[in-house]
């Protein structure tokens, strides 16, 4: 039988190197179940680490008295400038899924509140919506962005509304998601609230599939660990959190928003999902017999998804956002 030696080598080279490569993907399996189990958190915030870099976002901070803002941003360099405003509870995570949509019109700025995520906490300090929307002014101002285009989604449509409302020379345009801050038909989430228990108060993972059926019309497949670094967050975070839904459900403030409604000069835009289980679509009555004075008011209505219509229905939210910024 005759041996072909610079064929063996070759084939002996090759196997070796699958070899070694089996012995890789083993290896990095066995360390991706051991985080897993061990470091879940470690996988989610290199979840959002990846799609912030995906989606071309920068993150960067900036000092505005006593508070350290946190925030990301990335789009057209030059673009009109778009602040995206989170809701309660949320981070600048919370538009990781409508940003590839808006990042080639915008330059997009997506901060942390005061209070959550990485931005500033101080326990002692109020952040109800009016207390919140002075923060938001010096944040703008330090980072001299002109006049913007300013969207919020629920907790943060309450802040960016009263924004424009109270500096109207700043704001473009604006664009109410779900928002919070206006009065509403009682739902079974406000029901929760009366009777003394948060939703947002998980402790298990009941508590958290119970949360993702109010957020969400189908909600995501979350992997049970990943389900309990959200609880083990909404444990440690409890006081904080519950201090804050006091706040902003306190009688001056629930529907703070609807008092500053006919302050608003800056064309307007809703987007609501009729599914919503949080803040019922009522709302959106509300929001147009208080817009007495802003020039263009557009509703775009969504189905098939809940509160989170950001995460749910992110190209349709970008579109309507983008159609109504930018088209005359």
């Amino acid at each position: 039988m005759s041996r072909n030696p610079v064929r063996d080598a070759l084939l002996a080279r090759v196997a070796y190197r699958l070899k070694i490569l089996g012995g890789v993907v083993i290896a990095l399996a066995v360390i991706g179940l051991a985080v897993y189990f061990l470091a879940p958190q470690w996988l989610l915030r290199g979840g959002i680490a990846w799609q912030t870099w995906r989606d071309g976002l920068h993150q960067q901070s900036v000092q505005v008295g006593d508070t350290r803002w946190v925030y990301v941003e990335g789009g057209k360099q030059g673009g009109p400038p778009l602040v995206l405003v989170h809701g309660y509870g949320g981070t600048y995570a919370d538009w990781l899924a409508l940003a590839p949509f808006l990042t080639t019109n915008f330059h997009v700025i997506i901060p942390d509140l005061p209070g959550w995520g990485a931005s500033t906490r101080n326990p002692d300090a109020n952040y109800d919506y009016t207390a919140q929307v002075r923060r938001l002014r010096g944040f703008i101002e330090a980072l001299q962005l002109g006049k913007i285009a300013l969207a919020g989604h629920s907790m943060g449509g309450a802040i960016a509304g009263m924004y424009a409302a109270q500096y109207p020379n700043d704001v473009a345009a604006l664009v109410l998601i779900d928002s919070a801050g206006v009065p509403f038909k009682d739902n079974a989430f406000v029901r929760e609230l009366k009777s003394g228990k948060s939703p947002f108060d998980i402790n298990d993972r009941a508590g958290f599939r119970h949360l993702e059926s109010m957020l969400f019309a189908k909600p995501p497949s979350v992997p049970a660990r990943i389900q309990d670094v959200f609880i083990d967050k909404s444990k440690r975070d409890r006081a904080f959190n519950d201090k804050v839904m006091r706040e902003i459900t306190a009688p001056g403030q629930r529907n703070a928003l609807q008092a500053e409604l006919p302050d608003i000069t800056a064309p307007t835009l809703t987007v609501w999902c009729m599914q919503d289980q949080i803040i019922d679509v009522s709302a959106l009555d509300a929001i147009r017999k208080g817009l007495t004075h802003a020039p263009n008011i557009g509703v775009s209505e969504l189905n098939g998804c809940g509160h989170m219509s950001i995460m749910e229905k992110p190209r349709e939210v970008a579109q309507a956002i983008t159609n109504f910024v930018l088209l005359p």
